[in-house]
């Protein structure tokens, strides 16, 4: 019944519905968004509002025969979830892009020294720590590649192969979450 007074107060775009369909589906709504961007908090909110304009602007699309209101804002969040997925994994495919690290295109003004450090280890993860400190002096604190060579002790062909390595297998991470 409460359903019923949900779809007929945002067809007949009253507030009401809204208020309604927030007070039955928030934490629905809120724990499958926590689910699919459980490391994006900033992108939380964003992404509960944007279901709730989805919902607003598509309710003549649900059709209660087909199926129960809950199961399509479930389906509507976990959608929506996903979209700010692949959003956020394009951008990160874009800034994984050798031009842009050196460039530290992918630094976020508005992210904090901890923030960054941790994405930086998150995105790093699928490397040898060797190489990890590789791209992080290279990439990071972007030294030259003589210093590199200084200061690992590894042949300039072998730095500039692991790095190539590197790359390729961030882009291979970051390309299968995206088909996810």
């Amino acid at each position: 019944m409460d359903d019923d007074k949900i779809v007929y107060f945002i067809k007949k775009r009253n507030e009401k519905g809204l208020e309604l369909l927030i007070d039955a589906y928030s934490g629905l709504i809120t724990s499958i968004i926590k689910k699919h961007l459980y490391n994006l908090y900033d992108k939380h909110e964003e992404c509960i509002d944007d279901v709730l304009l989805s919902i607003w602007n598509n309710i003549d699309s649900f059709d209660n025969s087909k199926n129960t209101l809950k199961n399509w804002i479930a389906a509507i969040s976990q959608y929506r979830a996903i979209d700010y997925k692949r959003k956020y994994i394009k951008l990160l495919n874009k800034e994984i892009d050798i031009n842009q690290i050196e460039n530290q295109a992918f630094i976020d003004n508005s992210v904090t020294e901890d923030e960054l450090r941790s994405d930086i280890e998150e995105l790093l993860r699928c490397l040898k720590q060797e190489d990890r400190d590789i791209f992080i002096k290279r990439y990071i604190e972007e030294k030259s590649m003589e210093e590199l060579v200084l200061e690992t002790g590894i042949k300039e062909e072998i730095i500039y192969n692991r790095l190539s390595r590197g790359r390729k297998k961030l882009r291979k991470k970051y390309r299968n979450l995206t088909a996810e």
